[in-house]
């Protein structure tokens, strides 16, 4: 049997990230190795999204270009798709491009030693069967970095957004066991992690037993007093007084939350199936902001959802205006197919759809570089991540709130993992720029 040596690209969310960790574990243990280079690589993994239509397109040009990288290198290496794209388009990807051998979904991770396996040997294999009850809570990923860490607590989702493929691709809620999530938060602590991040489809709907998601977040806080713990990604529905009291009584659980709005109007929440209005979700920005007055919010925002009138669209800037988000991932409406919302005919031109988003955009980042302007002056704890990709005097650090902090480390005195307070001395609306105290 050919020896495996593995090289897995990773696009999409930061699941997927944790999925590779898994996926690389899951190799090593069966005497793969894993290949830091593509040219080293005899089996070549693309761990894929589905969240949008351009994130598939991207990887089948990936796929044609890898096809014709290994033939200008004369080398054999067989090509596999595995994750959520794998699961949605399943065997249609064998017709798609005759250059995939390998497709695996995100529940069939542990069958991958086999069939990469079979692959080298020439054979094409399929498994995509979602499961009830996979959570890998057994296996520990293998991280490549030694201070900050993505743990899932749980898979799949319940919610069925009408825009989201993601219950199609990812399965039905389960919940991992709560003692083996606490024994990687030991070995996380016993190695001298920083900071980890819980992740989930909807991570404050964890349930295992008697433990709700507050009470997981309060037991990782007093075992890893001295670890950064965030999480991702909660349903406003599911953000309860119980998990805001926790954010706000433990120091080390950062003050920073994700909640993800998608729409201001009430008429096209409903029609996104999304179970909250507005005013509920204005409600709970408030409690959350009495309860931890410097916590930043992060949020998702969709524009031009099929039937979105000009007076949907206004809803949403205006309750943008009245929240004042720290920051929002934005996009337009791609249909998805399998989900309700393709079923509704897409009915905004996409010039239309465009120039909502660019309205969107242009005032979150105006919201953003006011809201990074008020930081001006403070000192803040950052924890240190890694040089700027533009100047590697520069080095890249992340407060507690998740902003980023560029900051000069020309001698190198401070490390990957160090925590540093830094006097905030300029922003923009995505960034902020410090000097260290002694400065």
């Amino acid at each position: 049997m050919a020896l495996i040596s593995v090289f897995i690209e990773t696009y999409g969310c930061q699941m997927n990230l944790n999925d590779t960790e898994i996926v690389k574990s899951i190799m090593t243990a069966s005497g793969a190795s894993v290949a830091s280079e593509l040219a080293m690589a005899n089996v070549i993994l693309l761990n894929t999204c589905s969240v949008r239509y351009n994130a598939e397109e991207r990887i089948l040009n990936r796929i044609d270009f890898l096809h014709h990288f290994l033939k200008k290198q004369k080398r054999n290496a067989v090509i596999g798709i595995i994750g959520c794209m794998a699961e949605r388009l399943k065997g249609k990807l064998f017709e798609l491009s005759d250059f995939v051998s390998i497709v695996v979904g995100p529940d069939e991770y542990r069958k991958l030693p086999e069939i990469t396996s079979n692959a080298l040997k020439g054979s094409k294999d399929i498994a995509v069967e979602l499961s009830k009850t996979e959570t890998y809570s057994d296996i520990l990923p293998l991280r490549k970095s030694g201070f900050s860490a993505w743990l899932s607590i749980m898979r799949g989702c319940n919610n069925f957004c009408s825009y989201c493929i993601v219950p199609y691709t990812r399965g039905r809620e389960r919940s991992r066991d709560t003692t083996s999530i606490l024994k990687e938060i030991d070995y996380l602590v016993a190695n001298n992690f920083k900071e980890v991040t819980l992740l989930g489809q909807n991570v404050n709907s964890y349930s295992f037993n008697d433990t709700t998601f507050p009470k997981l977040l309060e037991t990782i806080a007093i075992r890893a007093p001295k670890m950064r713990i965030r999480f991702i990604t909660s349903h406003p529905r599911d953000m309860s007084d119980e998990l805001i009291e926790t954010i706000a009584k433990y120091d080390n659980v950062c003050n920073y939350v994700h909640l993800a709005l998608q729409s201001g109007s009430d008429r096209i929440l409903k029609e996104m199936n999304r179970r909250y209005t507005a005013e509920h979700f204005l409600d709970l920005v408030t409690k959350l902001r009495e309860a931890v007055p410097n916590c930043a919010i992060s949020t998702d925002i969709i524009a031009g959802y099929p039937t979105e009138t000009e007076e949907d669209h206004k809803d949403t800037l205006h309750l943008m205006q009245k929240i004042r988000f720290d920051s929002a991932f934005m996009f337009k409406y791609s249909p998805r197919e399998g989900t309700k919302a393709a079923k509704i005919n897409d009915n905004i031109p996409e010039e239309e759809k465009i120039r909502r988003l660019n309205e969107v955009i242009n005032l979150q980042n105006n919201i953003s570089r006011e809201k990074n302007a008020l930081e001006v002056g403070k000192i803040v704890e950052i924890l240190v991540e890694n040089p700027s990709r533009k100047n590697t005097d520069d080095w890249v650090g992340r407060t507690d709130t998740n902003k980023v902090v560029i900051f000069n480390n020309k001698n190198k005195k401070y490390q990957e993992g160090d925590f540093l307070n830094l006097k905030i001395n300029k922003s923009t609306s995505a960034t902020l720029f410090g000097e260290t105290i002694e400065e």
